[in-house]
């Protein structure tokens, strides 16, 4: 709530300082992409962790299991935690080096007229 010493200015997201670097500095750059495959790394391990125990838990259930059924139920698990996790990763990647920040958004200027003054 704002009180009576507090002003509340509006200001366009796009007028706003953008005082990160992003993906445009080379050492903010090297942290950010050296995370982003720490992360991978480490969700792989997980997926592949996932993958196994439903494998572990259809063979409990139905007995013994073709090879080939296990083999692709392995990747198809492993791939779709993986893909969720690249996609993700990437989003908060984009966003957590202010990537984000420098994309020109030509769609509310020139369509939603977001950059005109309001009254």
């Amino acid at each position: 709530m704002i009180g009576p010493d507090r002003v509340h200015i509006s200001v366009p997201m796009s007028k706003l300082p953008n005082d990160r670097p992003g993906l445009d500095d080379p050492r903010n750059a090297a942290y950010a992409w050296t995370r982003f495959r720490r992360i991978l790394l480490a969700m792989a391990a997980t997926a592949m962790a996932c993958a196994l125990l439903v494998v572990a838990y259809l063979w409990g259930r139905d007995g013994p299991l073709p090879l080939v059924f296990i083999g692709l139920t392995i990747a198809g698990v492993w791939a779709t935690i993986m893909m969720a996790a690249l996609l993700m990763g990437l989003m908060f990647l984009s966003s957590g080096t202010g990537h984000d920040d420098q994309v020109e958004d030509r769609v509310g200027k020139d369509v939603l007229g977001e950059d005109e003054e309001r009254e």
